[in-house]
């Protein structure tokens, strides 16, 4: 079964695309998005995503966040904020999380030792644990700090509401990389 999650309104038309492809006739889920969307001009031609493909949004030396879904709008925003700071990271967009971009899970241990992992969905065998679980299979030693949904009733509340009481807003992510990094970092 292929288990993936949109970024943006773009990403959302692409999977839907892809999903309905003959050569693409098994389970397919996409993680519909909640809230407002993120992007302005979201009408493009369709474009045929690589199942289990990612992709690198900044590059970077310092710290590696991985998100998987809407929640990497949120991790934009923490880069911004921290590269202002003078720390440099990378971003990479998953897409899936089964099957998850093995090749790209490579790059980013081979390069980072320092890793966020973010994504709007429970922490106890989710994204991250998926990420752990690969660096374990495969060798890899890094410090990696898992944040999404924890494993607790969560109220309801709006969006920004629900990431800053669960702990994974974009202020969450900044306090995350000054964990890792040793750097205090002003957080608008």
């Amino acid at each position: 079964m292929v288990v993936s999650a949109p970024l943006d309104e773009e990403d959302l038309r692409n999977l839907m695309y892809t999903a309905q492809l003959p050569e693409n006739a098994g389970p397919f889920s996409i993680r519909y998005p909640r809230g407002n969307g993120s992007m302005v001009d979201w009408r493009k031609p369709f474009t045929q995503l690589e199942i289990g493909k990612g992709r690198q949004l900044r590059d970077g030396n310092d710290i590696a966040i991985l998100s998987i879904g809407a929640i990497g709008t949120e991790a934009i925003k923490a880069c911004n904020m921290l590269e202002e700071q003078g720390i440099s990271v990378a971003h990479y967009d998953m897409r899936f999380v089964k099957p998850i971009d093995e090749k790209m899970l490579h790059k980013v241990f081979q390069k980072h030792n320092k890793v966020i992992t973010l994504e709007d969905g429970c922490l106890p065998g989710g994204f991250g644990s998926a990420v752990i679980e690969f660096m374990a299979d495969n060798g890899y030693t890094a410090r990696v700090i898992r944040l999404g949904i924890p494993d607790t009733i969560v109220e309801h509340g709006t969006q920004q509401e629900l990431y800053n009481d669960c702990g994974y807003s974009a202020k969450h992510v900044v306090a995350s990389a000054e964990e890792l990094v040793g750097k205090k970092v002003t957080a608008a």
